[in-house]
């Protein structure tokens, strides 16, 4: 079992363990995720990338658009290994972005716009070399210009993708964490701790977590003396001070 991070560099050293963990089980299409709305990419990457040095220049790392690539050659110069663009937008030979002496490959805050590209990289990587998605947006509902050939597309391939690290707020002071080998966990804060409230083998739904986290509140008792659950605060707020809380 793991323990709720206290601050983001904790949750990024978790993210990196449950990575390393998966590739030594030999797990190679892995997923993490640091669900916070006002993190920014290329600092969390930047802490990121140290587990892969002993690859040098075999890893390749995928940005999502040609601006962000520009923008991470300029301030990781020094770096051994190799950046590149999906491709989005323009005739790009997939030969030339996957090369056999790559070993292992990274995408950084793909999103679902850039599917087609990174699902035709991902067929010319193979089965065999692993890749990592660090904060994917793949599932984001509000993308215009998909179909229901475009959404089965992305759905299939979101399937394939094993979760390695997973850490989201769900309302105010309570929390979804998963970090492999371990299993799904609620957490809720109590009396100033954060308690595990639930152990699921697979990602709980929206229904199930609103289950979990009716039964994880404190009660609150009325002046009348009777007994009644606390009210489900505000999801917002409830982003913006776990947030915080991880920043210190």
């Amino acid at each position: 079992m793991s323990e709720l991070p206290k601050t983001l560099e904790d949750a990024i050293i978790q993210a990196q363990q449950g990575t390393q963990a998966a590739l030594a089980d030999g797990k190679t299409r892995l997923q993490v995720d640091l669900l916070f709305p006002e993190l920014k990419f290329m600092p969390v990457a930047q802490q990121f990338l140290p587990i892969f040095e002993p690859y040098g220049d075999k890893l390749k790392i995928f940005f999502a658009d040609a601006g962000a690539c520009a923008l991470a050659r300029r301030e990781w110069a020094d770096v051994p290994y190799k950046i590149e663009d999906v491709g989005t937008g323009r005739a790009a030979s997939i030969e030339s972005k996957v090369k056999p002496e790559d070993e292992i490959f990274l995408f950084i805050s793909p999103t679902s716009v850039e599917i087609p590209q990174i699902e035709q990289i991902c067929q010319a990587i193979g089965e065999n070399r692993p890749f990592i998605m660090l904060n994917p947006r793949l599932e984001d509902a509000g993308t215009v210009g998909i179909g229901y050939a475009g959404r089965q597309t992305r759905q299939r391939f979101i399937s394939t993708i094993e979760s390695c690290y997973y850490l989201r707020p769900i309302f105010e002071e309570a929390a979804v964490l998963r970090c492999y080998p371990g299993i799904w966990e609620v957490w809720v804060e109590n009396a100033g701790n954060y308690e595990r409230v639930a152990e699921l083998d697979n990602k709980p739904s929206g229904d199930e977590l609103d289950q979990i986290l009716a039964k994880g509140q404190p009660a609150t008792t009325t002046a009348n003396g009777e007994t009644v659950p606390a009210k489900k605060p505000s999801m917002m707020r409830g982003l913006q001070r776990f947030l915080k809380a991880l920043g210190n």
